[in-house]
């Protein structure tokens, strides 16, 4: 039998590109703004209970203990296995997060593990 190698469609493309925005920029938000941003911590840390102090209170959990580059990096070592486009799209979720959230280290690794999914021989010519 013999495999096909994985290819992306152009839908595809586009589907990870606006995933790929759309997590990055929701990432840049979360940390510069709700993260880093000295008045919205300061009212966290106060008690103050909104959606914005949640998410910053579960966010700054997971990056704490590298959760999202471990994430990234076992879906991105199961997309190196046997790709398709749903491990793809939850790697780049995850590494899109873990780049930005302080998990550089582990995410870098699964963003290159992902592009490694890519890699084929070249094909034979005549």
């Amino acid at each position: 039998m013999k495999k096909t190698p994985f290819r992306l469609s152009p839908y595809q493309v586009q589907w990870l590109l606006i995933v790929g925005f759309v997590t990055v920029g929701y990432a840049l938000y979360l940390r510069y703004l709700a993260i880093e941003l000295s008045t919205v911590a300061l009212a966290c840390d106060a008690g103050l209970q909104t959606m914005l102090c949640k998410t910053r209170l579960l966010a700054t959990s997971l990056f704490r203990n590298s959760v999202f580059g471990a994430v990234a990096l076992i879906i991105a070592t199961l997309h190196l296995i046997r790709p398709s486009i749903v491990l793809l799209t939850g790697g780049l979720i995850a590494a899109g997060l873990g780049i930005v959230l302080y998990n550089v280290g582990l995410s870098g690794l699964a963003i290159g593990l992902l592009i490694l999914g890519f890699a084929r021989p070249a094909p034979a010519t005549a």
